[in-house]
């Protein structure tokens, strides 16, 4: 077939792919990886799972491996604005013409008898692109549960589950204990697994299968820990090493957790020969870059972006909006996955505000203004609908004065909708 020149139009065919929708295994990826001739069971590896904070704990391994002078190779989503972003390597997005040649290379290798999902298709990407560049380590972070996610075919150096909660339970079962065994499918013989699980029946799945597998296991608030201090940084007390003074560039008390899962990772590279200075973290921490999670834009009204897309997420942002009330009202922008607990996001949310604007990701799973307004009728504040997310943001900017607050929630596609909007509008995004 022939190749594109055109980044839009290779970038639609890609899209494309998501007619398949989610198809959980692994042959595909092995296929497509057999016929570029990846040897990928030669790279080295960080594998992450979790319900919420893998993206986090991956962009502050990569920040701080970085600095350590690794050449780090990152692949995370979904995408906020571009697709460039999902591949990082040095701790910098993909350029437009390196992802216009990756998606020639790995179109050139579909077989049309087994043409793989969108995700199977960027995974594939990711694989080429790290071994051609010659990245070491290579951090994966999986799309959707682990045992049968794509990214699943590697032996990682240390595996990662930061957390555990409901959500996806249509893919991944109905039970903690049933999306806990999903997970727990990175799990690798003699490779360790770090956790901030807290769940009982959860913890005792992971040492079952840690036992099974003759692999180390090390349970966050047991075997590592932080402790904030009033300066508005955190201790960390770890497998062997303890650092005071940490700061993180990113907002909410969750992300000193998710920092304690990456410097367990890193205390673990260290007994396996990595060397990463003490400089290297506190850099790499104050540095790390993840976008649309309690992210705030510094104009009036001021304006908070977080893709809290489960109850638990949902639940973190209202415990950071508490800490952070304006002098004004607070206006909700919300789009939401229907395949989500919509009733427990709302409910963590709505009695943080005065008015709600609905709106709806262009993305296929999306749920109806319609049906979330209706769903926020039981709540006391102003529900106003608008289908598209950035004209959703532009009426609540227009409603809202120089002392209120306007947050964008509810889906991560959301959220980079409006990333998108604010890129494009008067207001210029600060480079960091």
């Amino acid at each position: 077939m022939a190749a594109f020149a055109d980044l839009a139009r290779a970038q639609a065919w890609v899209f494309d792919l998501q007619k398949y929708g989610i198809k959980f295994g692994l042959s595909s990826t092995l296929s497509l990886l057999s016929r570029l001739e990846i040897p990928y069971e030669q790279g080295q590896y960080l594998h992450v799972a979790g319900t919420n904070g893998k993206g986090s704990v991956a962009a502050m391994l990569s920040a701080i491996l970085t600095r350590a002078g690794y050449p780090v190779g990152l692949f995370t989503s979904p995408h906020l604005v571009r697709f460039e972003e999902r591949f990082r390597l040095h701790d910098t997005d993909i350029t437009a013409e390196g992802l216009l040649y990756l998606i020639n290379r790995v179109r050139e290798a579909i077989a049309e008898a087994e043409p793989p999902t969108f995700f199977e298709f960027a995974a594939a990407m990711a694989f080429l692109y790290f071994h051609e560049q010659e990245a070491r380590p290579v951090i994966l972070e999986t799309g959707m549960g682990g045992r049968l996610d794509a990214t699943n075919i590697v032996q990682p150096l240390v595996s990662v589950i930061t957390n555990i909660s409901m959500d996806h339970q249509y893919f991944l079962g109905n039970t903690l204990p049933a999306i806990a065994g999903e997970k727990a499918g990175i799990i690798k013989p003699g490779a360790p697994l770090v956790t901030h699980a807290r769940q009982k029946r959860v913890l005792d799945l992971f040492r079952r299968r840690c036992r099974e597998l003759n692999t180390p296991l090390y349970v966050g608030g047991i075997d590592f820990k932080t402790r904030a201090l009033a300066t508005g940084r955190f201790s960390y007390h770890g497998i062997k090493h303890t650092l005071t003074g940490l700061s993180v560039n990113l907002k909410g008390r969750h992300q000193y957790r998710n920092a304690a899962v990456a410097l367990a990772v890193v205390e673990l590279l260290r007994d396996q020969g990595f060397s990463v200075p003490e400089q290297a973290i506190r850099e790499g921490l104050a540095q790390v870059r993840w976008p649309g999670r309690l992210e705030r834009l510094p104009q009036d009204p001021r304006v908070i972006l977080d893709g809290a897309h489960n109850p638990d997420a949902a639940q973190a942002l209202a415990q950071a909006l508490k800490r952070d009330r304006p002098p004004g009202r607070r206006f909700l922008v919300m789009g939401i996955m229907a395949d989500k607990d919509e009733e427990a996001i709302l409910a963590a949310l709505l009695p943080l505000a005065q008015t709600v604007i609905f709106t709806r990701p262009a993305y296929f799973r999306a749920a109806k203004t319609e049906d979330l307004a209706r769903r926020a009728k039981p709540y006391n504040l102003e529900i106003l609908q608008e289908p598209v997310v950035a004209r959703a943001v532009q009426r609540a900017r227009s409603l809202a004065g120089p002392q209120d607050q306007v947050v964008v929630t509810g889906s991560l596609y959301t959220v980079g909708e409006a990333l998108a909007y604010f890129e494009k509008s008067d207001y210029a995004l600060p480079k960091t």
